[in-house]
Formats: C-alpha cells, structure tokens, sequence
C-alpha cells in the first residue's frame, strides 16, 4: 500500500492502523451537518483513500491536498487483486478505507448494505450548483438509492463507443463505422471482416467482441427498446419480456450461431482491449476509459464511432464511476472536504491529462480531447473524439439499471450469462426462469 508520501504497507494493517470502525452503522446516524464542525475535525485526522494504482497522479495530488490541508493526513491505498470481491469483504468486517472510488453495480450494493455516508446534507449544504449542473444527469442521478440516499459523485464520465481497426477495413475493402449505423450495418459488417483459421489459431479474425458484464449487455437490451429492470419498479425484472429476449437472442446469435463476435473463450480469457490490441479483432465495444491502453498498445492505424443504433433507439453508456465515503468513518467532515478536492476541476484535469479520463464536467470534455491530440497526435489525427461524448452532450447516455435487491440479481444472472454467452451452453429461453427468480429475490429480506 502506498500513501501520497510515504513507503507501501501491508493494505490490511494499515487500514486498522489509522482506526477506521466497524461496519454496520445506519446511515442516519452517520450523516452528520456540515455547519457543525467537531472537535476531533478540528485537530489532527488520518484518512485512507483507495481508488486504482493506475496513475501516481492521483498520489501527487493527494500531497497537494495534504499541504492545503495541514490538519488533514490523506493516505492512499491501490484497488486489491478481485476488488468487488475484496471490497464487499472489507466493508463486512469494517475494515474499509473512509473515501474511494469505485463504480458500476457495487456502488449500489453498497449502499443498499448501508455501507455508504449519505452525502445529502453535505452537498445541500456546501457543493456549488454550477458544479451539479455540468455534470451528466443520467450519471448523477444513478448515485441515489430509491429511498432518495446520495450515496457518490461523478470520478469520470465513461462512454461506450466502437474502437475499429482501418488497417483491417482497408484489406477487406469494409467502409468503416460512422455515425449512422445500426445493429444490421454493424451485423454486416462483422461478418465480412470475420476470418476463421481454425480452432484456437491466433490468425483468427473476430468481427467484434463485448465484455459480458450487466452494463454491457444492457445497453443492446436498451437500444432494442426493453430493460433489464422496470424503470418504474425496481423490484420488477424484465428481462423476459420479448425487447430484452430479442437483444439477448442477437447477442448470443452472434457469438455461438454466426460466429462473427468473439466470446471469452475464442480469445483465451483476454479483455476485450487487448484482444483487440493484438489484432484479434476488427472492432470492440470499449469506453473512453480504455483509450489510453488502446491508444499506447495498438500497432495499426485507429477510428472510433459512436455506438450503433438499436431497433428502437441510439443509446451509449454512461459509467456510474464515482467516489463515496465509507458510513463507518471517524471523520465524516474531513472526509467531505476530500470529497470537494476529488471532484474538482484540478484533479479532473489531472485524471484526464495523464491517464485519459473522459471528465465526468461536460465543460471540461475540449481540453480532454486537447490532452488527447497533444500526447498522440499522429495516432488521433483522423479519429473522431467527440464520438465518446456525444451521448453525454445529445442526452442519449444511460447508466447501469440497478435492482432494489442488487448483490441477490447479479447473483442469479451473471451465471446463467456466462452460460448462455461465453460457454454457449444454454438458451436464452433459460431468462424466463431467471427472471422469475430475480423477481423472488427481491422480496426476500
């Protein structure tokens, strides 16, 4: 484990060496008025942040917040090995940092755990309008719970778009992927740049490759018109209504009936990034988040677009990627004062500058893409930038659909997707029962 200044420790010891408490606080007790300063915020804190090791960035950041903030000690610490596992784990046993930074459907979990500080008062109380305002709706809006719990602000706005390869399109003779495809131009296309050499060779050719996660997934539920979760009811699935079916159907068909998008297994269990870095793929479903591996790993010559339209609507993801603060925290008011330098405009600008990230600040998104084209200005010179924001700015990004009972759902579906889409071995039809139980679950206590 790293601090902002100081040697690596053991990540366990030192999270019970700067005294965090146990879980299993109510998040009424623990969120206390930013009007009222307390005496042990006055003196001396210890805090622990942990987010990825990605960057030493946000470390030096963090000594910038430590000087500005002589009575606050930030300390920080990397993401472990299996985070959602270890994450889960650590805030069963109290053992969790004060503030960090996480994403997509554990943030949820958490706060349906009543693991997560209420930031209500707090943003209510000291966090500039202007600042809300300029964030992604969809995005700020995913981070309360039904009961009305703030439980995260924006880290980042991540976009999904297709990252193709023009080198590829080019000896196919394949126009590349613009603006106006849908889900039959993007058929089409994969299956003319798909080349089969045999089982397991490395010469193969993958039209395209999506990460079978929940986000993932829905979004093609999403642009064929249906939901995982009702956006009315989120004790209610429906996953087996015939939209959802219908986009499940065109997934798995692609995978296991065409066999023009690659599973898991076709590329020996690499993400889909480096599957594509390797040439293995003409065209992947990734974010704005994997541009700066994308952009140093890939030999050949780069394009992006916006994602394809579905049967009903254009839709694109936009990542629930936030930082919350851990209900059990010594420090709740220092903690929000991290909080405040976290999602403020110096370190969305050093996040975007050194490892790329989109920012979450829809005003900051033309000096994003300036840091872009300064670092790579060969690579980038024809690929169009704006494609990752384009949601953001047109309205038409959405954000994970989270169940009432989220740890029970994801529990149920992940693996009966790995079933049906990376192992093949099972139909779609095996939703309608999924589905059913998904429901169940949500009621149980």
């Amino acid at each position: 484990m790293k601090t902002a200044s100081q040697n690596p420790l053991h990540r366990r010891d030192f999270l019970k060496l700067v005294g965090l408490t146990t879980a299993g606080l109510g998040l009424s007790a623990c969120a206390p008025s930013i009007l009222r300063e307390t005496a042990r915020d006055r003196g001396n804190v210890s805090l622990v942040y942990q987010d990825c090791g990605c960057t030493t960035t946000a470390q030096q950041m963090l000594e910038k917040f430590n000087t500005v903030n002589p009575n606050i000690k930030v300390f920080f610490t990397s993401d472990p090995e299996k985070t959602d596992e270890q994450v889960l784990t650590d805030f069963e046993a109290g053992s969790a940092p004060d503030v960090f930074a996480s994403c997509c459907d554990l943030l949820p979990i958490l706060a349906q755990n009543g693991y997560l500080l209420d930031l209500r008062p707090f943003v209510q109380a000291d966090l500039d309008r202007s600042a809300i305002d300029d964030w992604d709706a969809a995005q700020y809006q995913a981070f309360f719970t039904g009961k009305g719990v703030q439980f995260a602000l924006p880290k980042y706005h991540g976009a999904l778009a297709i990252y193709y390869n023009k080198d590829v399109f080019d000896k196919y003779n394949v126009d590349y992927p613009d603006g106006t495809w849908n889900h039959d131009d993007y058929h089409a296309a994969m299956k003319r740049l798909t080349k089969f050499e045999g089982q397991d060779s490395k010469d193969n050719l993958w039209g395209s490759m999506l990460d079978v996660s929940w986000e993932r997934i829905q979004i093609h539920v999403n642009g064929w018109g249906g939901h995982l979760v009702d956006p009315n009811d989120p004790t209610r699935s429906l996953m087996a209504e015939p939209e959802a079916m219908a986009a499940l159907e065109w997934i798995r068909s692609q995978m296991w009936d065409d066999h023009i998008m690659a599973n898991s297994l076709d590329v020996q269990k690499l993400e889909p990034k480096f599957a594509f870095n390797q040439g293995r793929l003409a065209m992947v479903e990734e974010g704005s988040w994997a541009l700066k591996d994308i952009l140093d790993g890939a030999p050949f010559r780069l394009g992006v677009t916006t994602f394809p339209a579905g049967p009903k609507r254009k839709v694109t993801l936009s990542t629930t990627d936030g930082y919350a603060v851990y209900a059990g925290t010594k420090h709740p008011e220092a903690a929000w004062e991290l909080m405040k330098y976290l999602t403020g405009r110096d370190y969305e600008r050093a996040l975007a500058e050194s490892i790329l990230l989109q920012p979450a600040s829809a005003s900051l998104v033309d000096e994003w893409i300036g840091y872009i084209q300064k670092g790579y200005p060969e690579k980038v010179r024809s690929m169009d930038l704006t494609a990752f924001a384009e949601g953001q700015m047109k309205g038409y990004s959405v954000t994970a659909e989270i169940f009432a009972n989220m740890a029970e759902a994801r529990r149920i579906v992940l693996p009966a997707w790995k079933q049906i889409f990376t192992l093949g071995q099972a139909s779609v039809d095996t939703i309608r029962e999924i589905s059913a139980q998904v429901d169940q679950a949500q009621h149980i206590q």
